[in-house]
């Protein structure tokens, strides 16, 4: 309506002011053109006074500052004391006039008589002026007519030491020259006046031409008609205007307003209160003279949205109300509210349902967002396969398990949250779960198919207050998962089609996420059923290393950590922690291949460093043979799942418990921990080699001794690395939970664990730790070989006499034997030095080392052949045999068991010479 009369107004004042212009706005401006002029005249004149008076106090001012400054400065009494006062002071007044911008500056004695003056003539005549004030001690000033014309002129006394006046000092202006000043500064003052009269009339102009703008040049009668034409439109229009004076009368309503109100006729000019027909409620807002915006006011049978403002902004005079009938409006509005709060529940169930990846979160979320919005319970019952990850069975309703129940009170008799429910085919819910479809029961009183499942407890339902109900079953990609249901109390209508609809969009939302959370669980069980299969089930025996280990996946799913313990010859132990980057099956199968891959290195008995290369080729050719596969004609972007290795980092560790040494050596793996007995932990500095598969780089190793009862604690980087703390504070963590010596390698597992592990961790953990132990120097036994055939023999009777000091006499004759053939074979095909060493651990194990790094090699010699049967011999009468490489050449080892080991009877070793002597045994 406001927009409406703005128009109509604006068209009105185009035809009056085109059939006549005249107007008042240029009297208006003439008349403040002229109190504007009024205004700059009095303040030029102030100016002009003002600027009088202050060049006068100026002068007296100057005149007083230069005769004091005279009278006071130094030498002035020598000069008066001389015997020709004048001709010593007459050139320093001069100069001193010219420089302080005065007329004169005149000096003369108690009496009056002048010793300098401007012009020279007057010196020794009486001053013009009265000194009867200095010769008091004071200064004086003064307007006089003296021998310069019309002058302002100050005394001032000259005191000797004795503070008696010896003499007066003068200076003054003459008053055409401090005239002069102001006649001087009056053209600025003047200018600036203009300036100031200008502005002024720019100003009166700017308001006049508004003026002009907002009347459009209308007169008294003119702005009559305008306003009887408001009065035309004001009444015309479908919206009701009230205006009610300061003491509650109503001064002015509309035609509309008068329908809408009912107001008698007389209605203006009488109290708000005193109307009749008026509705209570609008009567008391009108006369309340409050502010109101679109408030919902019940008269009659309508309903009237009120808009309230005071009429005046700087005070409550009155005020100005405008009513719209909003009856039919308010019901569209009802049906757009709802079905905004429709929308507004989809849209938070779409960012509120499936937050992780988890079933029976899934479904709390579900019947959290309902509750509350459209339902006053819900439930939501899953098939018991779903929940762990697998497809449901079957067709029927049977075997479901409550997952998820909320209400708006904790009182409720349904079903409670885990119970298995077998529903009956009569229940909304087994129809529902065996068609697909969303199931409506608008009066659960009335429902015999539903009671049939528990008649006992659907009276307590009912009794309750739940009496409408809709089952919507979880159905994702053909398949049903399970049913939610919708419970509703204390809304007294019951559900409709509408509230179905809506509950199936919601339920069919949900049920996507439940699907993926089920796939997810489904494959997160397979990958860590995998890992868990690839990992080692079972520690080998070994005597080395007291050993306690931790695998612990990942939240969001396994990867690629690994850890191994490989028994190696010489009692010696083998230590492996690697960790493959990503998750996911592929990660974990990733991480089989090389945990093999680390096996079979390490039968070959090679070094750290060179165990960690062959891994490097192998990834290599692994990235390779993946990246070439995936960028084949099914996949050529090369995007298929998996998609070659991203990397992986490892750290091989070897400890010989005979030297108590450790020999180490990583591809990008954390530093591991190192565990004194006495409890200090540190982290030994090791060569940090690149991540497997770079290529190009040689690894390094780092030897260090360790000490007997230390621990070698090994880990993954999902242990240290979390994000809300940084890397060195996981490491001080370790330390810490490390620093107890006294602490069994199982019990240090579970203290790292806690103190480092949040709940829920994002990546998997390795971690491995290991308490050495050493092989004492009574089950070791060596001796250096001299490097002729014929030192076998003494070699040979002393490790018999080791044996029988063992109580291993029953392997004399068989370590014999493999003695014999090693130190043989060392001497004919080797080079000296040969040393011999015999180790009595789980089994006993003999090696001979010389400094050739010639490979023996195991062939079968044929029946006419006088040789070649050494390696053949060894390996019969041996349990495992092999070569290893040092720095300086190699190390042929034999293991035998120990007596009464399963499988090794007494007297094995001659019937396997026998056998392979073929012949028969005396």
């Amino acid at each position: 309506m406001v927009n409406l009369l703005d128009r109509f107004r604006g068209a009105s004042v185009r035809s009056l002011a085109e059939r006549r212009p005249r107007s008042v706005a240029g009297q208006v401006f003439v008349l403040q053109a002229a109190l504007v002029v009024l205004l700059v005249l009095g303040a030029v004149l102030a100016l002009l006074l003002q600027s009088r008076s202050d060049s006068d106090r100026e002068a007296r001012n100057r005149s007083v500052a230069v005769a004091e400054t005279f009278a006071q400065s130094p030498g002035i009494h020598d000069a008066l004391t001389s015997p020709d006062p004048s001709q010593v002071l007459q050139p320093l007044t001069e100069t001193a006039r010219r420089r302080a911008g005065v007329d004169f500056i005149v000096v003369m004695d108690t009496t009056g008589l002048r010793y300098t003056h401007p012009q020279p003539e007057r010196i020794g005549q009486r001053f013009v002026g009265t000194i009867e004030p200095s010769l008091a001690g004071r200064v004086h000033t003064e307007h006089v007519d003296g021998p310069l014309g019309d002058e302002v002129q100050a005394v001032v006394p000259v005191t000797g030491a004795d503070g008696r006046v010896v003499a007066l000092v003068s200076a003054g202006l003459q008053v055409k020259n401090v005239t002069g000043v102001v006649n001087r500064q009056l053209p600025v003052i003047l200018a600036t006046s203009a300036a100031g009269l200008a502005v002024a009339t720019a100003g009166s102009a700017l308001v006049a031409r508004r003026l002009r703008r907002q009347t459009h040049g209308l007169g008294p009668a003119e702005m009559t008609r305008v306003y009887e034409h408001h009065d035309a439109v004001l009444h015309s229009v479908r919206e009701g205007v009230v205006i009610v004076a300061g003491d509650g009368r109503l001064l002015l309503a509309n035609d509309e307003a008068e329908r809408l109100l009912n107001l008698p006729p007389d209605a203006e000019g009488r109290a708000i209160e005193d109307l009749p027909g008026l509705d209570p409620g609008m009567a008391q807002l009108l006369a309340s003279g409050r502010l109101a915006t679109d408030e919902v006011v019940l008269a009659a049978d309508r309903l009237l949205a009120v808009n309230q403002r005071p009429t005046d902004r700087h005070g409550a005079s009155g005020t100005v109300a405008t009513i719209r009938d909003t009856t039919e409006l308010r019901a569209l509005t009802g049906r757009a509210e709802g079905a905004r709060s429709r929308l507004n529940l989809l849209y938070d169930a779409g960012v509120g349902i499936g937050t992780t990846l988890d079933v029976v979160r899934t479904a709390e979320e579900l019947a959290q967002v309902a509750v509350g919005r459209f339902a006053d319970f819900v439930t939501v019952d899953l098939a018991d396969p779903v929940l762990r990850g697998e497809e449901p069975r079957g067709s029927a309703g049977a075997d479901m398990r409550r997952t998820a129940v909320s209400g708006i009170r904790d009182d409720h008799p349904l079903y409670p949250r885990g119970r298995m429910i077998g529903f009956l085919p009569s229940t909304p819910q087994a129809r529902g779960y065996g068609s697909g479809r969303a199931e409506l029961v608008p009066d659960l009183s009335r429902a015999p198919g539903w009671q049939a499942q528990d008649p006992e407890r659907a009276g307590q339902i009912v009794a309750y207050g739940i009496h409408s109900l809709i089952a919507v079953p979880l159905k994702a990609r053909g398949v049903v998962l399970g049913v939610a249901n919708f419970w509703r109390s204390e809304k007294p209508d019951p559900f409709d089609d509408d509230d179905l609809a809506l509950a199936e969009e919601l339920v069919a939302r949900a049920a996507v996420c439940i699907d993926n959370a089920r796939r997810y669980t489904r494959e997160h069980a397979m990958a860590v059923t995998l890992q868990r299969s690839l990992l080692p089930r079972a520690l080998p025996e070994q005597s080395a290393l007291e050993v306690a280990h931790r695998y612990l996946p990942a939240q969001s799913g396994v990867g690629g950590d690994w850890f191994d313990v490989i028994p190696l010859p010489g009692s010696r132990v083998a230590l492996v922690v690697g960790d493959v980057v990503g998750h996911g099956l592929h990660a974990a199968a990733t991480m089989g291949r090389l945990r093999t891959a680390v096996h079979n290195f390490s039968t070959l008995d090679l070094p750290p460093d060179e165990i960690l290369g062959r891994l490097d080729d192998l990834v290599g050719r692994i990235d390779q043979d993946e990246g070439d596969r995936d960028e084949g004609p099914e996949d050529p972007g090369g995007m298929a799942a998996g998609a070659g290795m991203t990397g992986a980092t490892c750290l091989y560790a070897v400890y010989d418990p005979v030297s108590r040494r450790c020999v180490m050596a990583r591809a990008g793996h954390p530093l591991p921990a190192l565990v004194h007995p006495g409890g200090t932990v540190e982290f030994p500095d090791l060569p940090a080699g690149p991540p497997l598969g770079l290529g190009g780089i040689p690894f390094e190793t780092a030897e260090i001794e360790v000490a007997e009862g230390s621990q070698l604690v090994f880990y993954t980087d999902g242990l240290i690395e979390d994000r809300t703390r940084d890397i060195d504070v996981g490491l001080e963590l370790l330390r810490d939970a490390l620093s107890h010596a006294d602490r069994t390698p199982e019990d240090s597992c579970k203290a790292v664990l806690e103190a480092l592990l949040p709940a829920h961790p994002k990546d998997d953990v390795a971690l491995l730790i290991a308490r050495t132990r050493a092989l004492g120097r009574d089950r070791v036994a060596d001796w250096d070989v001299p490097f002729h055939p014929g030192a076998v023999a003494g070699v040979r009777a002393a490790a018999a006499r080791k044996l029988e000091e063992w109580g291993l006499g029953d392997l004399a004759f068989t370590t014999e034997l493999i003695l014999s053939e090693l130190i043989t074979n060392a001497i004919r095909y080797g080079a000296a030095p040969v040393h011999v060493r015999l180790l009595h651990d789980r089994g006993l194990t003999c090696e001979v080392a010389d400094n050739s790094s010639t490979s023996p090699h195991l062939r079968y010699a044929a029946t006419t052949d006088e040789g070649g049967r050494g390696l053949f011999l060894v390996a019969q009468l041996s349990e495992r045999w092999g070569t290893r490489y040092t720095a300086h050449g190699k190390v042929i080892w034999a293991e035998q068991p120990l007596p009464g080991a399963a499988g090794h009877p007494r007297g094995a070793g001659e019937a396997v010479l026998f056998d392979v002597l073929d012949v028969e045994p005396i």
